[in-house]
């Protein structure tokens, strides 16, 4: 027997306030001078760039890598969402909108285009320029020591200095049980996700804890 659906309350609040969101959008866009399809096309762009930004900003955080910049467009597309919300409260008179506000709408649709661009294509980090071949300058270094050593007396050899002490080891670091548990569970998600092991640096920014401490985990999780 199949079980009886129920609706998720969480879902209808989520679908409704969407609504009501993209009704303010609708509605301040059209006051500012958008008529038509365009009027429409103003609330589609800010959500959009909503959720680019949201899903980037989870993205960037998985990999453990900088989230300034999926949090500065989740910050404007957030601004742009709830600004349209209040000013249709009935604290702007959407007969008479001021310039600034037509042309912050007007403006929109560049600075969401770039925004898209730049979640979507991130900059990519600068590489390493090329190793300059250094086998000349060895061949060089070759030739001249072999000259110097024909050219001086064969010098005694100097008496090997003793070897210093050895370092004891470090005691290891301990790590609590729980703290073990959660890295497996998340060296397991990096594994499914994209195939490749969770290193010590990764693991490290992903727990936020010291570096010996990361690696006495890592060194479990083998």
């Amino acid at each position: 027997m199949l079980p009886k659906a129920r609706p998720d309350a969480v879902l209808v609040q989520a679908v409704i306030a969407g609504a009501l969101s993209f009704a303010h959008l609708h509605d301040l866009a059209e006051a500012a001078g958008q008529a038509g399809w365009k009027a429409w096309a103003y609330p589609v762009s800010v959500d959009l760039l909503l959720v680019a930004a949201w899903r980037r900003l989870r993205l960037l955080r998985d990999a453990g890598e900088p989230v300034r910049s999926a949090w500065t467009w989740f910050t404007v597309a957030l601004v742009a969402s709830l600004g349209a919300n209040v000013a249709t409260a009935g604290l702007l008179d959407l007969g008479h909108v001021p310039d600034w506000l037509r042309i912050l709408v007007a403006g929109w649709p560049a600075l969401a285009f770039l925004g898209g661009t730049l979640l979507v294509h991130p900059t990519p980090a600068a590489s390493p320029g090329p190793v300059k071949d250094s086998a000349p300058a060895d061949e060089i270094e070759s030739t001249v020591i072999e000259r110097d050593t024909a050219a001086e007396p064969v010098a005694e050899p100097e008496p090997v200095p003793a070897l210093p002490a050895p370092v004891p080891a470090p005691e290891p670091v301990p790590v609590p049980a729980a703290l073990v548990e959660h890295a497996r569970k998340l060296a397991a998600d990096h594994l499914a996700r994209t195939g490749t092991a969770l290193d010590t640096d990764t693991l490290r920014a992903r727990l936020g804890v010291p570096a010996d401490m990361a690696v006495a985990i890592t060194a479990q999780l083998a």
